[in-house]
């Protein structure tokens, strides 16, 4: 067994609640812009002052509305600013938020909302507003409804702030003076890659611990006055709620983006600071800027460019200065290649942080050497978002960090990674049992196999119950393999497979843009989907996507075999999550046939495989 741990930077008092993190805001830095608002195509400004007058005028609302301390009010929409202003103003009155993703079914709606007995719901749309009423009978506490953008209905912050003009500052003041730093600030429902999905508690404590921590340290990151960040993940998601509570707490500026369709231009006319996302979009520009470079007939000079950074950035790990060759070349692709890509960021950003899977080293190793360090960090819903991130001035590629300070981290003698700290959660809301499964003497199981090194650096290497035991005996985790082929431009998705059997093997999924880029550049345009990914040409690039996975493993546990799937998988598929995870039960069940046919010797027979599947 290893543990490491470090000291707080950061003390939580008794009495300490998420809204006074704006008062005093207000108080010290009154004319500081804390959030930015998109009206008309253009960012605009509000300050500290502001920011907290308005959170106040819909906390009052809710008061009018007959919200009290303790209620629990559901709230499903997209990343935008509206999102943030009635989480503090839900906070502001003592009463518990509990986010929904947007995307979510009628019936899991119905079951969040009613686990968490929710006695109102703010949603977006006038689609949510149909979900919602659809699930009513099955919600038996829900009283209120309001909705931020239905035709034909007051917008949802007009209506509260209207209904709240009358209600004193000391009724708002009596109710937001019952909660302190132990209660209940939200309930987070996991994503549920099996079963139904977990209510989280977390609390003001457990958020304060987290994002104090986070902010003091990366204290360079986070100035007051200089620095931002645009938040573009769903803010249903613990990383992107921790995201909102930290820049409050430095405070920095924040600004909201719902559609990622537009994030490149939103990152061009925000400029953040800081970038925040998941590997995937990481993946996705460094693809993207290549496939480009490609197209222009530059594709050399960007792998060069590409293989300089790496080495630049593996110099700095070794510990030694770049040679004198290497700086001028570096220098060079600084002006041509560098440059462009970091102002596709935004331009002023120096650091990025990333969670939700790993990045990869080489992907790693390249950002950090055009200029634009990746701190990876690694977190649950249950530690309130990071229980480790990379420090900003001694990250180490290939790591997600070190413990968040105030908290430690223990791999056990079976490799299984424990959490302990003020950050975690309190449990799962309306089940005892699993709270007593998941907790160990004040430490939640994670249920991750990692390791820890003499510095306290965690590198993640899979998770427990995902480890495939193939008919040889041998372990093989699925996550070090699906990492490395999913970082291929044309894989969307990927999935290793081979549990009792003879060898491993994976079902893959080709993104749309970059199969479209393909075929141009092959001179196969005029090809149907369907000829398209039965393409010999399309395969041999897959393989190479599956070379690339098999670098990091033995032999044994290398992919043999994969099948190239006819559609992505996607939420509205039932094969991801929320947050983009697999949810391996349903591929399982879903692809079985293809899974079998992959297994099945050639020329058996359709009775030989539905036999083999009874068996």
């Amino acid at each position: 067994m290893r543990e490491f741990s470090l000291p707080a930077l950061y003390e939580v008092s008794p009495g300490s609640t998420l809204p006074q993190l704006l008062e005093r805001n207000a108080a010290e830095h009154p004319g500081v812009p804390v959030v930015a608002r998109r009206r008309d195509g253009e960012w605009r400004d509000v300050t500290a002052r502001q920011f907290l007058d308005e959170v106040r005028a819909v906390a009052k609302g809710l008061l009018a509305e007959g919200v009290r301390p303790g209620d629990r009010i559901g709230l499903l929409s997209r990343t935008r600013y509206e999102w943030t202003l009635l989480d503090f103003a839900i906070w502001s009155v003592g009463a518990v938020t509990v986010p929904v993703y947007e995307t979510s079914s009628a019936g899991q709606i119905a079951w969040i909302l009613g686990d968490s007995g929710s006695t109102g719901c703010v949603v977006e749309s006038e689609e949510h507003l149909r979900k919602v009423e659809s699930v009513r009978d099955r919600v038996p506490d829900l009283r209120r409804l309001w909705c931020l953008d239905a035709p034909g209905q007051e917008a949802a912050v007009a209506r509260l702030t209207a209904a709240g003009a009358d209600v004193p500052d000391e009724e708002l003041a009596r109710a937001g003076a019952t909660a302190d730093a132990g209660s209940t600030a939200t309930l987070i429902y996991t994503s549920g890659t099996t079963g139904r999905p977990k209510g989280c508690v977390l609390t003001h404590r457990a958020f304060l611990a987290e994002c104090g921590n986070v902010v003091e340290g990366l204290a360079p990151l986070f100035r007051t006055g200089e620095s931002s960040v645009l938040l573009f993940l769903p803010l249903a998601h613990v990383f992107a709620r921790m995201v909102e509570v930290a820049a409050a707490l430095a405070p920095i500026r924040l600004g909201h983006v719902a559609d990622t369709a537009t994030l490149t231009d939103d990152l061009a006319t925000f400029r953040p600071t800081i970038v925040l996302g998941v590997p995937r979009v990481f993946e996705k520009v460094y693809n993207s800027a290549r496939a480009k470079a490609k197209e222009d007939g530059r594709g050399r000079i960007f792998e060069k460019a590409a293989d300089t950074a790496i080495a630049w950035s593996r110099a700095l790990d070794d510990g030694r200065s770049p040679s004198l060759g290497l700086r001028l070349r570096h220098a060079v692709f600084d002006r041509l290649v560098y440059r462009k890509l970091r102002a596709v960021l935004g331009g002023r950003a120096t650091h990025a942080i990333s969670g939700g899977a790993p990045l990869g080293e080489r992907l790693g190793h390249f950002y950090r050497g055009i200029g634009f360090t990746v701190l990876e960090g690694y977190g649950l819903t249950e530690s309130c978002g990071a229980a480790a991130f990379n420090p900003w001035d001694a990250p180490r590629i290939g790591t997600v960090g070190r413990p968040l300070p105030g908290g430690g981290l223990r791999v056990e003698d079976d490799g299984e990674l424990l959490v302990t700290g003020e950050h975690l959660f309190s449990g799962y809301l309306n089940n005892p049992e699993a709270t007593e499964e998941a907790m160990t003497d004040g430490w939640y199981r994670t249920g991750d196999l990692a390791s820890l090194d003499d510095d306290g650096y965690l590198t993640i290497k899979g998770r427990k119950k995902e480890i495939l035991v193939t008919a040889g005996g041998k372990n093989v985790a699925p996550a070090v393999i699906e990492d490395g082929i999913r970082s291929h431009e044309l894989v969307a998705e990927c999935m290793v497979v081979g549990d009792g059997r003879p060898f491993v093997a994976a079902l893959v999924t080709l993104d749309e843009e970059f199969l479209g880029r393909w075929a141009r550049e092959h001179g196969k345009a005029d090809l149907e989907r369907g000829e398209l990914l039965a393409d010999p040409g399309v395969r041999e690039a897959v393989q190479e996507a599956v070379d690339r996975g098999n670098e990091a493993v033995s032999r044994a546990e290398s992919v043999r075999e994969f099948r190239i799937l006819p559609d992505q998988f996607s939420q509205e598929s039932g094969h991801l999550t929320p947050t983009m995870k697999l949810k391996r039960h349903a591929v399982l069940e879903d692809f079985a046939d293809r899974i079998e046919e992959i297994y099945t010797p050639p020329g058996e027979g359709k009775r030989e495989k539905r036999e083999k599947r009874r068996r």
